[in-house]
């Protein structure tokens, strides 16, 4: 994505509402995701071609962190290191997906899609989140 485009996503006139709508999207797409995995390892490994207890385990960990990224979400002014940490944690969440599907997991078709989507759509949360706390002049670094 391009910083313009990101730019004008996250400028707002309350850019502290806009990271916590980033946050509270990221915390439901990865609890949905989780909880799927969660629920039913064993037909989604066959689908995707990932091994159930992989999924499982996957699951328990989404969840988790969907939990602390809600919690981060519903907070009036989420700390900004802890949203450079969400954003590190999309990033390589994003980067370990990809590098999966080329070098370890042996996919279906449809994990073979659907694993690079993912990571695409995670990659997109942390473009946006690490953009709205720079628009919003809380980045730590």
């Amino acid at each position: 994505m391009s910083h313009a485009l990101l730019a004008g996503l996250s400028r707002t006139a309350d850019p502290r509402g806009a990271l916590r709508r980033f946050l509270a999207a990221d915390a439901v797409v990865t609890g949905i995701n989780g909880a799927a995995y969660s629920a039913v390892p064993g037909a989604l490994g066959r689908l995707l071609g990932i091994d159930s207890t992989l999924l499982a385990v996957l699951g328990a960990l989404l969840l988790a962190v969907a939990a602390g990224i809600g919690f981060l979400a519903a907070r009036p002014e989420p700390p900004a290191a802890a949203v450079e940490l969400v954003v590190g944690i999309n990033a390589a969440w994003a980067l370990l997906g990809i590098a999966a599907v080329v070098l370890w997991l042996e996919p279906t078709a449809a994990g073979a899609v659907w694993t690079p989507l993912q990571a695409l759509v995670v990659a997109c949360f942390a473009a946006l989140q690490w953009s709205a706390l720079r628009g919003a002049g809380r980045l730590t670094a």
